[in-house]
């Protein structure tokens, strides 16, 4: 009798904890690219997704996959994703899986289909899919968490553009975009992921051994799999991440934790978004950072395979760098200054191509001026080099548009009107004035002003991203070229061609 009401009570409690732990939404796109048209097949790629959407599904996620994608067909896929997801609604977790080819051009990432065939560096964004319009798309729609994984950064297969483009792909910081997203590449940015010479890709084959294991949050999951990666290939390959999420989350939770007792207690987590037994959301401890002087302290004097390890595991340039600094014998110290160098170049090259200036490329090329990304740091220090300086042009904010409602150059205010005086009102202006207007009890009202040609009012001032003012000294070519300022002028200065603008988004162009 007991032992049978020991049973029940174990039953009910893993009933229960298997309900709650697939309780919020969970939806999957997963993406295999082997059969490429134009360039050899990757073996890997649809054995990676189908061994991922085996994951998922154990995982709670309601799976879509596809495999050997044109470009239309990539775009429709996610299209229908984000519909997906819109339906669902808010508590959604959405995961995007991709494996194929993946390349970068003038600082921008791109997912390649499977018919793409460009002859040189310009057909790519015309021919792939950019990583920044999915991560757009999942942005779009209302969503608790976005996890985005790309075994994307194997070598690029298009011989004509080795040389004009870098290797891998360039950062991706989730803590610029919306909070709650998770991305995980399988190698370093700037590096180059090997496909395996087994059933899948060194990346897939240790996520799918670490996202078992239950209760394991997302962090700490890839943490282990940073290390299972760079063992395996012998320090070639480290994955790296990038995280803005504020909620937990788990591939499986803590299923035998309450039935253990036959209860939940309050502070037990579902898995998936960390939501509690209520159905909310846990918060995200905030994650302890060591310093640079911290990582010296704390490997000084361990052995160099441990102190790799947990170099490894943590994956920050201060840890790498202390690393560094304390061991020099091969084949740890030498991939651990080459991650370095590499993570500085990329960083450097971020912050070029988010300022986007040739000041901002010559300082990288100064800095880097022999890598994979030299000529094409070139290229865009000479394609803007005659660029006009933003200085230029100011753009206020709305709170300065209120005290501005209209161009601040003095050439464009309209003329003053021209006063004619006519027969009437010179007689009416010499007339005395009766009642209260008498000359003896008050002030003459002013004569009557008659206007033969009565000006138009003012333009009103240009709408987009805020007030342009216009500074003294770009008169005549306007903000897009044309010139002039008032009417005609000015419909000619502010919208005629040639120039550039700041647009509503806050770009020039």
């Amino acid at each position: 009798m007991r032992r049978t009401f020991r049973l029940a009570v174990f039953t009910a409690g893993f009933l229960l904890s298997a309900s709650t732990v697939f309780a919020q939404d969970r939806l999957a796109l997963v993406i295999g690219q082997s059969t490429y048209r134009a360039v050899p097949a990757l073996p890997n790629p649809v054995n990676d997704a189908k061994a991922m959407s085996n994951l998922l599904t154990d995982a709670g996620f309601d799976v879509v996959t596809a495999s050997d994608l044109s470009q239309t067909e990539m775009r429709e896929a996610i299209s229908n994703f984000a519909g997906r997801i819109a339906a669902k609604g808010p508590d959604t977790v959405a995961l995007v899986f991709y494996a194929g080819h993946g390349m970068q051009v003038d600082g921008e990432n791109y997912l390649v289909p499977v018919d793409v065939d460009p002859k040189r560096e310009a057909d790519v964004p015309l021919q792939s899919v950019r990583l920044n319009d999915l991560l757009n798309t999942l942005t779009s729609v209302p969503s608790r968490m976005r996890i985005v994984m790309l075994d994307a950064c194997r070598n690029n297969p298009f011989p004509q553009l080795n040389k004009t483009v870098g290797k891998g792909l360039a950062i991706v910081d989730a803590k610029f975009g919306a909070s709650g997203t998770f991305i995980s590449f399988s190698t370093a940015p700037g590096a180059e992921a090997e496909d395996g010479s087994g059933t899948n890709s060194p990346y897939t084959t240790a996520l799918l051994a670490t996202a078992r294991q239950p209760g394991l949050a997302i962090e700490d999951a890839f943490k282990r799999v940073r290390v299972s990666v760079n063992k395996a290939t012998a320090g070639r390959q480290t994955p790296w991440e990038s995280s803005s999420l504020t909620d937990e989350f788990e591939f499986f939770g803590q299923a035998n934790t309450a039935s253990k007792t036959g209860a939940r207690t309050d502070d037990t987590t579902d898995s998936g978004t960390g939501a509690k037994a209520d159905g909310k959301a846990g918060a995200r401890p905030a994650a302890e950072k060591r310093s640079l002087e911290e990582w010296r302290k704390f490997l000084k004097g361990k052995p160099v395979e441990a102190a790799n390890e947990l170099v490894v595991a943590d994956g920050t340039l201060d840890a790498y760098q202390a690393f560094v600094e304390l061991y020099t014998e091969p084949p740890f110290a030498p991939q651990a200054r080459e991650w370095v160098d590499r993570q500085l170049r990329m960083r450097a090259w971020e912050k070029a191509v988010i300022e986007n200036t040739a000041a901002g490329y010559r300082a990288f090329l100064k800095a880097f001026p022999d890598s994979d990304l030299t000529p094409t740091a070139r290229k865009l220090e000479e394609r803007l080099r005659n660029r006009p300086e933003i200085a230029n042009v100011a753009v206020t904010g709305p709170a300065v548009a209120a005290a501005s409602p209209a161009p601040t150059c003095a050439c464009s205010k309209p003329p003053p009107p021209k006063k004619v005086e006519t027969r009437k009102s010179r007689k009416k202006a010499e007339r005395p004035q009766r009642g209260r207007h008498h000359p003896s009890r008050g002030r003459r009202p002013p004569p009557e002003v008659v206007y033969d040609d009565v000006p138009p009012p003012p333009p009103p001032p240009y709408v987009g991203g805020g007030i342009i003012r216009i500074v003294p000294g770009i008169v005549g070519g306007g903000i897009r070229g044309g010139g002039g300022h008032h009417r005609g002028g000015y419909d000619g200065g502010i919208r005629g061609g040639g120039g550039y603008h700041r647009d509503n988004f806050g770009g020039f162009r």
